[in-house]
């Protein structure tokens, strides 16, 4: 059956179905919250290991508890006291007790650097008036479908040149093929059209030349997110004496990033100070010319903007093209879908969400099984009841999406990559979906995200087969985000080379070398 293919072996399913059955209708008397289930274990213990050793299969550990406790535990770690769920009906709770200002756990190794540097603080880390405040203003320009019609030819720019790009490679080798880590590719990809999107500037970096002030960017990201899967567990009164290198790198790696994106910004500034410009120019662009956030409020949350939509976006499209590559019949129905909506699509790139819905399922089969953010958190404002226990006010409570989507009880046959369950009518209960989170308090770049991956992966399904010898599964590692431990061989093979996507003077995407953080260099 084309969308239903195997992925492999990823689930005791037995263990699994149990799990499934101990949701069993509750008994009449709520349980008070000390009697849920604990994850057992000093957490202290479980802080020193993470400090010693990191957390790569936090994932799995949530799984396994799962798997032993039932549907609802305790999870100690540091100080950091929290509740962990994984059923669909535990997300409904928590979007009925949803409050006005939904609250977030403070990222505390991001906020230490805003706070010692004096730097306002972005919707990520905002709580309360001042992020709703905020979230409001920038919703029109970034999350609406106004917006989103507004940036997507932008982005179908970039989606086509890097399709041009890597044609050219293909077509430099005598079988017509590449076989490649393409990993290094889509990231340069994702952040170009980001930094086009919201700076309405290109970066280079599918050219031979990318701008150094880039490469030294892209340093500094990698940087910072592994110095924040360091810290982020670690109170900061104890960290700052074990682990004072891995807070200079951090400190340094965001002070990097704040002076790329003030540079960024004075420079739409000037222009706009100059006059203002006669079509759409990018996101900022537009917050500035309204005119209602402060210039360090647009900066702080434009950083979060670029600083949250590198690698969330460039690791599910990998493990798209991965699972495309290991299952020729959907990447077959998925080209079929791309060509025959081709001409609608070239002729208005912002048809593409309705044009291609069995990719759009796809990136979501690809979300449910690799959730590149392993968890949504709220702190409850209220009292409410999960599972028959009593949930008090002020209780931190993590939905486990890597456990939620591999589920029996709520995927059937979860070890299949089946884009068809998500278009599938008839049901009597919608597939959760929250990859993104839920509510006022999604994703910020949801729309960003979605619109260059769909938009990538239908110029690059029209033009290439995608080939691959590795069947099994790949290991997924938690590293704040969830990302493959090693990176998995695609083979591109062009499909009709006397129409190539474009022209012998495209350009060809740049063989990224390593990049190490003593290279960070002043941005310009």
């Amino acid at each position: 059956m084309v969308g239903a293919c195997m992925v492999g072996p990823r689930l005791r399913l037995r263990q699994a179905h149990a799990l499934a059955a101990s949701a069993a209708p509750a008994p009449k008397a709520v349980l008070p919250f000390e009697a849920i289930p604990r994850c057992p274990g000093s957490e202290w213990l479980r802080l020193l290991r993470v400090w010693r050793a990191g957390c790569e299969d936090l994932h799995l550990q949530m799984q396994q508890a799962f798997q032993e406790l039932g549907p609802i535990f305790r999870y100690e770690v540091g100080g950091k006291h929290m509740v962990c769920v994984m059923l669909p009906e535990d997300v409904e709770r928590l979007k009925q007790a949803e409050s006005y200002q939904p609250h977030r756990m403070a990222l505390e190794p991001w906020l230490a650097h805003r706070q010692l540097r004096g730097h306002k603080h972005g919707v990520f880390l905002l709580n309360g008036p001042a992020w709703r405040s905020d979230r409001q203003r920038l919703n029109p320009d970034v999350m609406s479908p106004q917006a989103v019609q507004k940036y997507t030819p932008m982005v179908d720019r970039v989606a086509r040149d890097f399709s041009k790009a890597l044609m050219a490679r293909v077509l430099q080798n005598a079988r017509g093929t590449l076989t490649v880590d393409i990993q290094p590719s889509i990231f340069y990809y994702t952040l170009e059209a980001s930094n086009l999107v919201l700076f309405g500037e290109r970066l280079g970096l599918l050219s031979q030349s990318p701008n150094p002030a880039s490469l030294n960017f892209i340093c500094a990201l990698k940087a910072m997110l592994k110095s924040t899967m360091q810290l982020m567990f670690m109170p900061r009164s104890l960290s700052r004496w074990t682990s004072a290198p891995v807070w200079k790198q951090h400190f340094e790696a965001w002070d990097y990033i704040f002076q790329y994106a003030n540079d960024c910004i004075q420079k739409i500034y000037q222009e706009l100070a100059l006059g203002r410009p006669q079509h759409y120019t990018g996101v900022v662009a537009e917050l500035l010319l309204h005119a209602d956030m402060t210039l360090d409020a647009i900066k702080a949350s434009s950083i979060d903007l670029t600083a949250g939509s590198v690698d969330t976006t460039s690791y599910p499209l990998l493990m798209t093209l991965f699972e495309l590559a290991r299952n020729p019949e959907v990447q077959e129905a998925l080209r079929q879908e791309s060509l025959l909506a081709e001409a609608r699509i070239s002729e208005n790139p912002q048809r593409a969400p309705a044009e291609l819905p069995l990719l759009r399922a796809a990136l979501k089969e690809t979300l449910r099984l690799y959730p590149v953010g392993i968890t949504v958190e709220r702190q409850v404002s209220s009292d409410l009841v999960l599972q028959n226990y009593h949930i008090p006010a002020g209780t931190l409570v993590l939905v486990q999406l890597y456990s939620l989507g591999r589920n029996p009880a709520v995927f059937p046959r979860p070890e299949l990559y089946d884009p068809q369950r998500w278009l599938k009518r008839g049901s009597s209960t919608r597939l959760p979906y929250l990859a993104f989170g839920f509510g006022a308090r999604q994703c910020l770049g949801r729309r960003v995200a979605e619109t260059e991956s769909l938009l990538l992966l239908h110029h690059v399904l029209k033009h290439f087969q995608v080939d691959t010898l590795t069947q099994e599964d790949v290991k997924m590692v938690y590293r704040f985000v969830l990302m493959p431990s090693t990176i998995p061989l695609l083979t591109f093979r062009a499909i009709n080379q006397s129409h190539p996507p474009g022209h012998a003077a495209s350009p060809t995407l740049p063989h990224p070398g390593p990049i190490s953080p003593s290279t960070l260099g002043p941005a310009s």
